[in-house]
């Protein structure tokens, strides 16, 4: 029995040391390092875009007023379709004009006839140059009249002065149409859809930097020259429209803080609507040198940003960065922070630490990505 008690007392000494050389073993061992894909960042000489938000705006918006006034006897258009310039839109009821340029028209006829008629009494004396005068005078209003009443009835066809999209009407047929000057009836409006405005809101800032980029020759101002934009809708990833600047507001509005630009852009076919948001990407500054990383390597350590990179011992460490502009959906530029000796890592990023030893492997980026 004593035996087999020895036995059972050794087999535990020889169990607990064993458990605790493997311990010690472990605590022992170096942490395993993490496999990390590296690669320099890529250094190139690239054209930068501001972006902003903006809105499309018509090139020209009419509002189509009677210029006489009757009762509005057609609509000659289905509303919301495409209109030509000079167009017939609404129809007045022209009797009334026709008869009054008949009036004017026998009017003018009977002054013309006495008019000649006092020329050749004059010539034999016959009457007085005060007469002719008035016949002279006479003459003139009935001609005045006469152009006045064709006027009046070329008016009662309301016409588009422009191509574009007409509205709804506003007025419909029986309707008394009011056309004096002070109160006239709007029966619609008409805007064009080909070319398009786009207007945007630019901050102090960013005006500044233009000015000083244009002092140094280094690009022009959109006040004198057509820099070129790209713009893309709201349901669009690629800025596929493109057109040019061609208006600076002359002041900055001083309860924005902001001035307002203004870009053109060809609408084929009407594609995009007057109103519609978007955003706009303006010529920045072109043949500049700049340092680009892919953007989901960025962290953020509460307002500062950084970048895991592997030192000289092969182990994380962590670099703040300042950030400029996404250049690409996919590469951000980095304005300091970052050399193009460095070696960012790509990958495992949530299991990177400073300090962790990496196994690298590395890649090209500039092969990876088109700028």
């Amino acid at each position: 029995m004593r035996l087999f008690k020895l036995y059972i007392l050794t087999t535990i000494l020889l169990t607990t040391v064993t458990a605790c050389s493997k311990q010690a073993e472990q605590q022992n061992a170096t942490p395993q390092a993490l496999p990390v894909k590296v690669s320099a960042p890529i250094k190139a000489v690239i054209t930068q875009w501001d972006e902003y938000t903006g809105r499309f705006d018509a090139t020209q918006k009419v509002d189509i007023r009677a210029r006489v006034s009757g009762y509005l006897d057609k609509v000659n258009f289905k509303d919301g379709q495409t209109v030509k310039k000079g167009d017939v839109l609404f129809v007045i009821d022209q009797r009334p004009f026709k008869i009054a340029l008949q009036s004017a028209e026998s009017q003018f006829a009977l002054a013309k006839k006495e008019l000649a008629r006092g020329n050749d009494l004059r010539k034999k004396n016959s009457l007085s140059q005060e007469e002719v005068d008035r016949r002279q005078n006479e003459y003139d209003t009935a001609r005045a009249n006469l152009e006045t009443a064709k006027l009046d009835l070329e008016f009662t066809e309301v016409k588009s002065p422009i191509d574009g999209v007409v509205s709804r009407d506003l007025v419909n047929e029986g309707n008394l149409i009011n056309g004096s000057a002070t109160n006239a009836t709007l029966l619609t409006n008409v805007v064009s859809i080909d070319p398009i405005h786009f207007y945007f809101d630019a901050g102090e800032r960013d005006l500044l930097k233009y000015i000083r980029l244009s002092q140094s020759n280094k690009r022009e101002s959109s006040r004198n020259a057509s820099n070129p934009v790209k713009v893309r809708l709201q349901d669009e990833e690629e800025f596929v429209h493109t057109g040019v600047m061609d208006f600076v507001d002359n002041q900055i509005d001083q309860n924005t803080g902001t001035i307002v630009g203004r870009a053109v852009l060809d609408n084929p076919g009407g594609f995009i609507v007057p109103g519609l948001f978007g955003r706009i990407r303006l010529l920045s500054e072109s043949n500049v040198e700049k340092i680009l990383i892919p953007d989901t390597v960025i962290g953020t350590d509460q307002s500062r940003k950084f970048v895991f990179v592997v030192n000289s011992e092969g182990k994380v460490d962590r670099k703040f960065v300042n950030l400029g502009k996404l250049h690409t959906k996919e590469l951000r530029v980095i304005e300091s922070g970052l050399t193009q000796e460095d070696n960012i890592i790509l990958n495992n990023l949530m299991r990177a630490r400073p300090g962790t030893p990496v196994q690298v492997e590395n890649v090209d980026l500039s092969s990876q990505h088109s700028l």
